[in-house]
């Protein structure tokens, strides 16, 4: 049900802010970027012309369906395939960059997903975040924890409360730049307003 929803969730976002915020998570990108959680392919027109080609990743058949369709719209090659975050579908150090927008909030194993981002990474590559995350506020962030009791059941397994960017560095990153800021597009996305957006360097 929740992917079925996905695609008009992330349109009303895109209208209310999301494709500014999508712009700037990807400016600058080249050479060859594996995308992570691809959805339905949200991302794909945002990418500048500097990228050879996209390897988007989606383990979600209808969602997967909207992504193929969106990359026949890129502005560059962009190639869907099935595949999960524990299980990239790609050999060691062949990206010069990877993506991910609004999905670390949501894979089963944060760690074992960041893990596998820093396999297929050159050494040196570049990680692009563009996520919800837990709040910098202390009454904020307990408020989170306490909905994520409830919340991943309603919303594919999409936690609150995940400290991803303190995720990074124990993953094998380096933290070049980061952009936290408020994105409410609605009242009940009060519990996930708190965003990131990130650029990391994979360590050797």
């Amino acid at each position: 049900m929740f992917a079925r929803a996905w695609p008009r969730i992330a349109s009303a976002a895109e209208r209310a802010g999301a494709s500014e915020h999508r712009d700037e998570a990807l400016r600058g990108l080249a050479g060859r970027v594996i995308e992570l959680g691809a959805g339905a392919g949200t991302n794909f027109r945002h990418y500048p012309t500097s990228v050879d080609t996209v390897l988007a990743v989606e383990p979600e058949p209808h969602l997967r369906e909207h992504a193929v369709a969106a990359a026949g719209r890129a502005p560059v090659r962009v190639v869907v395939v099935a595949g999960t975050a524990g299980a990239l579908p790609a050999s060691a150090g062949s990206f010069d960059a990877a993506v991910v927008s609004l999905v670390l909030c949501s894979v089963p194993d944060q760690a074992e997903a960041l893990a596998e981002l820093h396999r297929v990474l050159r050494p040196g590559g570049e990680l692009r975040l563009y996520e919800h995350v837990r709040a910098e506020s202390a009454g904020t962030a307990r408020l989170q924890r306490v909905v994520d009791v409830v919340w991943p059941l309603f919303a594919a397994g999409c936690h609150t409360s995940r400290d991803t960017v303190g995720a990074l560095s124990p993953a094998g990153f380096d933290l070049v730049a980061a952009r936290h800021f408020r994105f409410e597009p609605c009242a009940l996305a009060a519990p996930v307003a708190p965003h990131v957006i990130a650029t990391a360097r994979r360590r050797p």
